[in-house]
Formats: C-alpha cells, structure tokens, sequence
C-alpha cells in the first residue's frame, strides 16, 4: 500500500478552497456584512486569469487585490472569481481563477488562508502564457530580471 494514497494535505486544500468560494457567492449576493473586506493574492500567470496588460506588465508574477469598497459586478462562474476593481479611477474588469489564489484574508475577524500550488499546477502555469485584457504583448525579453509582487504581511492589518 502506498503512502501517498489519501492525500489529506490536498483534501483539506479543497475543502479550504470551498470556504472561498462560498464567501465569494455569500458577498456577491448580499454584499459585504460590516466591517469584512478581503485581500485576495493570486498567481497572475495561472490559466484562465484574464488582467488587464498594464497590470500583467506590473505584476508578471503575483497580485494582490482588495476587496472592500470600490468593487462591482463581483460573481463566482466556471470556479473563477469575476469583480470590476477601480485602478488609478479606470474601471477594469479581472478574472481570477480560485485556483490562482494563493492567499485569501479578512482582517476584520483575523482570518487569512494560505495556498499552495502542486508540483503540477506550478508546471502548467509556467508553461502557460495567460489571456490578458485588450492589451499588448506583454511577454518580458530574454535576459531582463524577473519583477515580483509587493509581499504585504497581514499582521499589520490585524486588530490588536
């Protein structure tokens, strides 16, 4: 009998996606109760995330977005978050696939999960050139530094 059998580490991952996908349908119906606003950071190269170029060009690699007072048209359809943030007063709409994300947060109630990408899905993400928005090519040249997201430590927007 092999160890690797039941993969608990990947059934509790799913379940725990299942929680930010209930949130997400939760809000989209009724809006956001009190003081609750999320962070959202997902992987900005996974199949199926559709940003505009200008952001893809900001953030080759990760992203983070907030979604707390200046966001519309929030929906959960094919398992990917759909939401219209508002970027320098420009009205863009985003495409997040669930498994793109690899942090959700709401520091009203100290609440964050952390995801990790399988061996797998970070293969197919490399391979994948994602869709972006009405944009241009935005594929960096050879030999040019990799740019990284902003990292941003939840602790700072816990109550204390």
């Amino acid at each position: 009998m092999s160890d690797d059998i039941l993969r608990y580490d990947l059934m509790i991952e799913a379940a725990l996606r299942d929680v930010v996908r209930e949130t997400i349908e939760i809000v989209a119906q009724n809006g956001l109760p009190g003081e609750h606003h999320f962070y959202i950071t997902f992987i900005t190269r996974t199949p199926g995330v559709s940003i505009p170029a200008y952001l893809r060009k900001q953030y080759p690699d990760e992203m983070t977005i907030v979604l707390q007072y200046q966001f519309s048209d929030l929906k959960l359809e094919e398992d990917a978050l759909h939401v219209t943030l508002s970027f320098n007063n420009v009205r863009e709409k985003l495409v997040v696939p669930i498994e793109a994300i690899t942090a959700f947060a709401d520091p009203s109630v100290n609440f964050a999960l952390q995801f990790q990408n399988s061996a797998a899905e970070q293969e197919k993400i490399e391979k994948t050139d994602a869709p972006v928005l009405e944009g241009s090519d935005t594929k960096e040249k050879e030999g040019k530094e990799e740019k990284r997201g902003e990292v941003i430590s939840l602790d700072k927007f816990r109550k204390k």
